[in-house]
């Protein structure tokens, strides 16, 4: 019997899986935790009381169970925007709506110090994956309620945090105004950081804007929580931080379904604290 046609405009495997991150429905969960890193999300499944490995593909690794009891699951992204539009359009096929990203940055503020959190109020756009969807007028914003999501754990936690606007974009080294090989520099790279601290941009990382951008276009709720590995202002550099990010990640997650069910029994659409009283 001949197989079945796939269409190139939504290709999947022959076993009816997503083309690049090896899922199909009933796989994940509709809140999922996006790290960068492959080998993060083990991580973050280690904290949950059930885990399932759903599906390991390229930088594309899913594991989906519960934490506190709330259903999520946690599939990394690789780096930059075009894996993370991938993983969020695939994810989205088989049910996903809610996102969080966990990752890393560098702060662009001297009082940071490495280590700290930071949760994203929005992001500039300087990626180009985003570009691809959308005018660049178009604002990188997160839910509010995953926002608020991620500051109530922060608090919970007793992490130290921050809140400000994140500034993505697609080149770790010239892109965050890092010399290229040999001290490869141009002059838009040298002077970025002063130019981005001059509007109160908060930290450099590389995912956010696609996140936020392709989850208002698609009415999906996202958030994004960094550790701080770098201060630009102080040029320090360490790996500090990550626990405090997944953590803050996992309870964000369980929040957020807990704000659902109470809004769901007073009959609500957005969550506020009038729904609790």
């Amino acid at each position: 019997m001949p197989s079945a046609k796939v269409s190139a405009r939504r290709p999947e495997t022959p076993d009816r899986k997503q083309y690049h991150i090896e899922v199909r429905e009933g796989d994940v969960a509709r809140t999922v935790i996006l790290p960068g890193d492959p080998q993060r999300v083990e991580k973050i499944s280690s904290r949950w009381e059930s885990v399932r490995k759903i599906g390991t593909h390229r930088q594309f690794v899913t594991h989906t169970g519960t934490y506190k009891g709330a259903s999520l699951s946690a599939c990394s992204t690789g780096i930059g925007g075009p894996g993370t539009a991938i993983v969020i359009e695939e994810l989205a096929n088989v049910g996903a709506r809610d996102f969080i990203r966990v990752g890393s940055c560098a702060t662009l503020k001297k009082e940071i110090e490495i280590g700290d959190l930071i949760i994203s109020t929005g992001a500039v756009r300087l990626e180009g994956t985003s570009k691809q969807y959308i005018r660049p007028e178009y604002p990188a914003m997160p839910s509010y309620e995953v926002l608020l999501a991620l500051v109530e754990a922060a608090e919970g936690l007793g992490a130290r945090y921050h809140l400000g606007i994140s500034a993505s974009t697609d080149s770790f080294y010239l892109g965050q105004s890092r010399p290229g090989f040999g001290g490869y520099e141009q002059s838009w790279t040298t002077g970025l950081i002063e130019e981005l601290q001059r509007a109160n941009v908060t930290n450099f990382e590389m995912e956010a804007a696609t996140l936020f951008t392709l989850a208002n276009i698609y009415g999906f709720r996202a958030g994004a929580v960094c550790a701080v590995y770098a201060n630009r202002v102080r040029d320090e550099f360490a790996v500090k931080g990550e626990d405090a990010a997944i953590d803050c990640g996992n309870e964000a997650a369980k929040i957020l379904a807990e704000m659902d069910t109470e809004k769901g029994s007073k009959g609500k659409r957005f969550w506020s604290r009038a729904v609790t009283r």
